[in-house]
């Protein structure tokens, strides 16, 4: 009951703030957000990295089709839980400084993509998970169509079509697997059935294609990510948070919870081409970001290249690429919430987000510039940092699976360091400019944001073990599952 839990309190929370007072909807979304952290950290406590799915709930769905809507957690959906129940809390915090009409609605949206986005990461039923992945869509989709900048309508509408299109391929392997099951009552849609399933190198050679056209698109991986920069730049902050922080991990969990488990041969395959259009997609992303005026947008491309790091370490299917994507996906969720925060902080008060416009600001405030000191270190992946851990178990498994391909991956390190630094350099030294000249520093609200993310930072950075050794059986189980 714990998992069902954490899909229906944020679905319960976000109906009733969508039926009371728009001055009460942000508190009330707060509340409801922060219930469900404390509930997500009862089960971060009683967790068991030894067992496979824990908290879990089963109910018949479709009976006479043999599909349930069922959930539990193992040691894989763990840390995306956490994140995801850590995050909104923070990101719901972010906005009490800036008003939004039709208040809530709009804060009924996140509490609605909350519990989609459990729903992602704990189903064990197929058909379940992808009513959760296209549900998440939904309201990330008004939140940008409706509280967006100018051109958002257009922007909305290409992020729209192009993830329902890429889900449909999705769609179509998930009925062919489900017909491939057979069993004493019948087909079944269970995902543990369809990792059973022993078809041949042809059929698991298009499934792979299909899953991969999916999850590419929702991380999104090299060449299908043309709506994020935009999407991005045009979503309210708390509409992009909640899209870089957490609902692109959805195509990387995607690509480990159904990928290597049920096309092993596809994978053999075609697995190099995954990590090569993710590499791809790091220098690119990295290139790009370095040129970037817009804030925003440098770090909707940073997002980019990090994203195919993580792609990169999951396709080189050895237990340090998964393992650091698992982890990696924790730390970038906290390091782009952040860093987007203090460029709508920034913005808030200056009315621009063109660095060339910036400058001086460290003059007067301190305090902001050591959290962002501390999220550009952390996204840079310093030693000490929670990037760090991360980012040195998904280059060491990418090496081990290519060593050109992992020397090149590398190179994210260097281009990173670059864009973040510039970032940072032109934005927050120098002289001050008439877009900074009355800079304020952080207010109370806006350092409770802050501390929370700069904890885990170093939390993450001190004492990964206490993250990694409860991911470990989980994805040295699920690897057993590859045979060529």
């Amino acid at each position: 009951m714990l998992t069902l839990s954490l899909i229906l309190i944020p679905l319960i929370a976000g109906v009733v703030s969508l039926i009371t007072k728009n001055n009460s909807a942000k508190l009330l979304a707060l509340a409801g957000a922060t219930i469900e952290l404390v509930l997500a950290i009862v089960i971060f406590t009683q967790f068991q990295p030894n067992a496979s799915q824990q908290f879990g709930f089963s109910y018949p769905w479709i009976k006479s089709a043999g599909i349930i809507f069922a959930g539990s957690i193992d040691g894989i959906s763990l840390l995306l839980v956490m994140l995801t129940a850590f995050l909104t809390p923070l990101i719901i915090l972010s906005t009490f400084r800036q008003p939004y009409k039709n208040a809530a609605t709009f804060y009924a949206l996140i509490l609605f993509m909350q519990s989609a986005l459990m729903g992602v990461f704990t189903a064990t039923d197929a058909f379940l998970f992808y009513l959760f992945f296209e549900a998440a869509l939904i309201p990330v989709y008004f939140l940008a169509a409706v509280w967006g900048g100018e051109n958002r309508i257009k922007v909305t509408f290409k992020f729209f079509v192009y993830t329902i299109f890429g889900s449909l391929f999705m769609l179509v392997a998930m009925v062919y697997l489900y017909y491939q099951t057979t069993g004493t009552q019948g087909h079944t849609s269970e995902i543990s059935a369809f990792y059973k399933l022993a078809l041949d190198a042809q059929k698991q050679g298009w499934i792979f294609w299909a899953f991969f056209i999916a999850f590419a698109i929702k991380m999104p991986v090299f060449p299908f990510h043309t709506w994020q920069p935009d999407t991005y730049t045009e979503s309210p902050t708390p509409a992009t948070m909640l899209l870089a922080g957490i609902m692109l991990k959805m195509g990387v969990y995607g690509v480990i919870r159904f990928i290597l488990p049920i096309v092993p041969l596809g994978l053999q395959t075609w697995g190099t081409t995954a990590i090569v259009l993710s590499v791809i997609g790091i220098v690119y992303g990295s290139i790009i970001a370095i040129q970037q005026r817009d804030m925003k947008r440098l770090i909707a491309y940073s997002s980019f290249a990090h994203v195919g790091l993580m792609s990169a370490g999951v396709f080189s299917q050895t237990l340090s690429g998964v393992q650091g994507a698992l982890i990696q996906m924790l730390a970038h969720g906290i390091n782009v919430v952040g860093l987007f925060f203090i460029v709508e902080i920034i913005f808030s008060r200056t009315k621009t987000r063109n660095i060339d416009q910036l400058g001086g600001i460290t003059q007067r405030t301190p305090n902001l510039t050591v959290y962002f000191v501390i999220l550009m270190l952390g996204s840079v992946a310093l030693p000490l940092t929670n990037g760090f851990v991360g980012e040195f178990l998904l280059l060491r498994g990418v090496y081990e699976s290519n060593i050109w391909l992992g020397a090149i991956a590398g190179t994210t390190i260097i281009l990173g360091a670059v864009y973040m630094l510039r970032l940072f350099q032109k934005s927050m030294f120098g002289n001050k400019t008439s877009f900074t000249e009355h800079f304020a520093d952080l207010s109370f609200s806006e350092r409770a944001v802050l501390i929370p993310l700069v904890v885990m930072v170093f939390w993450m950075g001190l004492y990964p073990n206490s993250f990694l050794k409860l991911t470990e059986p989980a994805v040295s189980n699920l690897l057993q599952m590859i045979h060529y």
